[in-house]
């Protein structure tokens, strides 16, 4: 009997020290999901990638351009080096708004200058191109009737046209703001024609059924669908508008970018040429990232990209 008890008392021994034993790897495995299972946070790991990938690039592009122009400039001695322009740029910014006379202006006035013809040859390109595009693309008699004049005389240069302005409006200002209006039409009237006719014909359609008027479908239908169209023929357009304005200016003179570039070819002031390209180069990216900044306020997410 007391051989029974003892074995029992050595079973029920075991058993507690096993339980004991289950116990404590539970409460380690508890401890140890409780480890694992810490929660994350968004954010918390920050990474300096994505800023290097946006920084080092245009970096090491500036400084590639940088040495190749210093290259150029031991090799060819009319060549002034990057030195040698950015203290003429110094000295060109000091007293950008100078006026010695109608010959003899600062920078700051012919850019000016050449921005004005711009905006005035661009307006009057969008007031007759965009709505010229809506009913090209609208109407399919008007579309077999401008295409063939569209395709004559798009590929005609700008510069081309320059005489014809002179012989028109005989003076040199309004003839160069006629070649920025007649590069600047053919992107708009295109792209508003393209973004008409690809609108779905559901849309149409429905438009039928509910017997809009033709003001109601222009406004509610058409026009929010050429939106994106419509903007990336003006971004072309004033690319090629400011293009255009700078040669123009070469051949008929007054103030101006374009003039002065040349009068200091005359001059030959080489870094004055060099820094009349940045600045143009400049306003250029400026005024299209303008454009770029409007086509995604008023554009769907899928266009912005």
């Amino acid at each position: 009997m007391s051989a029974i008890m003892h074995t029992a008392e050595n079973t029920t021994i075991a058993a507690s020290v096993e339980t004991g034993k289950s116990e404590s790897v539970m409460k380690n495995a508890a401890a140890s999901a409780t480890v694992v299972e810490k929660p994350k946070f968004k954010g918390s790991k920050f990474s300096l990638r994505p800023f290097f990938l946006a920084v080092l690039p245009p970096i090491f592009g500036l400084i590639f351009l940088i040495l190749v122009w210093e290259i150029i400039s031991v090799k060819n001695s009319g060549i002034p080096s990057p030195a040698v322009t950015l203290k003429s740029a110094m000295e060109l910014f000091a007293d950008p708004f100078y006026s010695n006379g109608p010959n003899d202006q600062g920078i700051g006035w012919n850019i000016l200058a050449s921005l004005q013809r711009v905006g005035v040859g661009f307006g009057l390109a969008a007031l007759v191109g965009i709505p010229l595009g809506f009913m090209i693309g609208r109407f399919k008699f008007l579309s077999g009737m401008f295409n063939p004049i569209i395709s004559l005389l798009k590929p005609v240069s700008p510069l081309a046209w320059l005489p014809i302005g002179l012989l028109v409006f005989k003076a040199a200002d309004p003839a160069a703001i006629w070649s920025i209006f007649i590069c600047s039409i053919w992107p708009m009237i295109i792209n508003t024609a393209v973004g008409v006719q690809r609108v779905p014909q559901d849309y149409m359609n429905v438009a039928k059924v509910l017997n809009l008027s033709e003001w109601k479908i222009v406004t509610k239908i058409l026009f929010p669908s050429v939106l994106p169209y419509m903007l990336t023929g003006v971004r072309l357009a004033i690319g090629t508008a400011w293009l255009v304005i700078v040669a123009a200016e070469m051949l008929t003179g007054g103030v101006g970018i374009g003039f002065w570039v040349w009068d200091e070819w005359n001059n030959l002031n080489v870094a004055h040429i060099i820094i009349a390209i940045v600045v143009i180069g400049i306003v250029g990216l400026v005024l299209e990232q303008i454009l770029v900044g409007i086509a995604r306020i008023f554009t769907y997410e899928d266009v912005k990209n």
